[in-house]
């Protein structure tokens, strides 16, 4: 005897709840056409997530219970378990068990208040464990997201007082890279550990700064991945499990008849048989595996780059290109996202700027198949420099002079946008956000930072994989061999401002991703202590600017923004010292 279950990975849209229900009736009626009975929908699936502020609209809460209503029409001889925002005295972050016309719910017990997360703002935590009783016998505990992250309750109590044979965890769990292994790995743990099914269902889907990647999956009893959706792409992952399985796990495993739990579950009576002998045929291929670094970063950005620009009502996306590698891959990456037919890029160059960046904009878009324009600043930046003469006289050439540049077009680029409707891409990475190697109202002018996130070492990984995966040499050689440089006055080059990018990138993921001390990072990497002084100096000087910048895809553990939040006024001699 078997019972079929159906995972819904899909993509949400904050506050689109008519169509999000849409969506969800959609695959609903698929999974039943595949013949599922226990059908698993996303944390918050029907709001989309995260909503933040907008819960504390009455009519966004009144809505979503009129989508439910709605869901409980074909809930007929099926449990449909799906996430949503519920207000009683307090609001909470719910999950609606749906069977047979009737509505039963979830609250989520551990809210995360770490990181990206802030749902202590917003909800109550729960405090009662469910589990689910069908006629056949069979006990499905409910969770939500970070439920299952915590290796006691409220799991604990759902399998030994409630002796659940399948978990069922509806997730809005956000990427970053190797996150979709790493948490499989600990819910393949929780799994073999209780003795039970574990059905994780995660959104898929990007939401401003944030992508989910899906990869929802079934593990059985003994730890084993039954079944992995792909990751982001929307998916109906149909999967049958053996109850046997875990009745087996269980008389082997005798941890169990000693563990007690410290709370009682409701367990709540469903009038629906789940289990069935096994009919349609289904595919038994092996589960779809991880990719390796460079694809599962790259999807990444991708996705997040689609959602943003289509989920913010754009079509096409305006790209500066440089001739460097950034606006290379960046361009790449929108021509992926978004069509080549919809991305325009455009070469400004000045009387600082080499023929051959020119060139290898020009070659860049020509490979991708994009609109390519040239629109000289030199005119433009003389004309500002003859009205500031006065002003400027007796002073030498200086940042102010190439930041000038910059911000020409800076103004070229949004007046565009402003003219067409659309969105601009900036192109700056996380190496030079850190450090505060950027323009304001410059280089960073834009709608969407594609790369924010992203080192400048990592972006020349990134790159070769693409050109790798497409077989030619989309990105021009020399975009690779040439120094970087921003080409504001003659000669220029990075490294005369910053550390090698080797050395920079090395103390940047220590220093911002895990808060390395400055001692530490001189013990561990031998850099010297006056670079490494140096460069955290930059970083915190930098605050004000990155307040300033645009949103960017989040693909690292700790990125800027809701991640890393740190006051721009502040004092970090005590930091230095050393």
């Amino acid at each position: 005897m078997y019972i079929r279950t159906a995972l819904c990975q899909i993509n949400s849209k904050v506050g689109d709840i008519e169509g999000n229900l849409k969506k969800i009736k959609e695959f609903i009626l698929r999974a039943k056409d595949s013949g599922a009975k226990l059908i698993c929908f996303p944390e918050l699936a029907i709001p989309g997530y995260p909503p933040e502020d907008l819960v504390f609209n009455p009519k966004f809460i009144e809505a979503q219970k009129e989508a439910l209503e709605e869901i409980k029409e074909l809930s007929n001889d099926s449990i449909i378990i799906i996430g949503y925002v519920d207000k009683e005295t307090d609001l909470y972050n719910c999950a609606a068990i749906i069977c047979n016309g009737k509505i039963y719910k979830y609250k989520k017990i551990h809210l995360p208040n770490y990181g990206v997360f802030d749902e202590l703002r917003y909800f109550k935590p729960g405090s009662e464990k469910i589990v689910l009783l069908t006629e056949d016998g069979i006990r499905i505990g409910v969770s939500i997201c970070e439920d299952i992250w915590h290796p006691t309750e409220p799991i604990l109590s759902m399998v030994t007082s409630g002796e659940a044979h399948i978990i069922v965890n509806i997730s809005a769990s956000p990427y970053h890279i190797s996150k979709p292994k790493m948490r499989e790995d600990m819910i393949r743990t929780r799994a073999s550990d209780y003795s039970v099914f574990i059905l994780f269902c995660n959104l898929v889907g990007g939401q401003d700064e944030l992508v989910f990647d899906g990869s929802s999956s079934v593990i059985s009893p003994s730890g084993e991945v039954k079944a992995r959706a792909p990751l982001f792409k929307e998916a109906l992952l149909i999967k049958d499990i053996l109850p046997a399985e875990v009745f087996s796990k269980i008389a082997h495993d005798p941890r169990r008849r000693f563990e007690t739990s410290l709370s009682s579950c409701r367990i709540i009576p469903l009038e629906i048989k789940l289990t069935d002998e096994k009919g349609i045929s289904l595919d038994e291929s092996p589960p779809y595996d991880f990719p390796p670094w460079e694809e599962e970063v790259f999807q990444a950005l991708v996705l997040g780059v689609r959602d943003y620009i289509s989920k913010n009502g754009f079509s096409k996306a305006l790209i500066a290109l440089s001739g460097g590698i950034d606006s290379s891959l960046t361009a790449c990456i929108a021509s992926e996202a978004i069509g080549p037919e919809n991305v325009i890029g455009i070469s400004m160059p000045s009387q600082f700027s080499s023929q051959h960046s020119v060139e290898d904009a020009e070659i860049l878009s020509r490979n991708l198949g994009i609109k390519f324009y040239k629109i000289p600043i030199t005119n433009i930046y003389n004309s500002f420099m003859n009205e500031l003469a006065e002003l400027f006289s007796g002073t030498p050439f200086s940042v102010a002079e190439e930041n000038l540049q910059a911000r020409i077009r800076g103004v070229i680029g949004m007046t565009i946008s402003n003219k067409f409707g659309y969105i601009v891409l900036t192109c700056g990475n996380k190496s030079e956000l850190s450090t505060g190697y950027a323009t304001l109202y410059g280089d960073m002018a834009g709608g969407l930072s594609v790369i924010k996130d992203v080192y400048k070492t990592d972006v020349y990984k990134l790159a070769e994989y693409y050109n790798k995966i497409k077989g030619k040499e989309i990105i021009p050689r020399r975009v690779f061999e040439k120094p970087p440089s921003a080409e504001l006055r003659p000669g220029q080059k990075d490294e005369d401002t910053l550390p090698p990018y080797k050395i920079l990138d090395t103390i940047l993921k220590l220093y911002v991703e895990t808060d390395v001390s400055p001692e530490i990072i001189h013990k561990i990497t031998g850099i010297e202590k006056e670079t490494i002084k140096k460069v955290i100096e930059l970083v915190e000087k930098a605050e004000y600017k990155r307040r300033q910048a645009p949103p960017g895809i989040k693909i690292s553990s700790r990125a800027f923004g809701k991640d890393r939040r740190m006051p721009i006024t502040k004092d970090i001699n005590c930091i230095l010292k050393f």
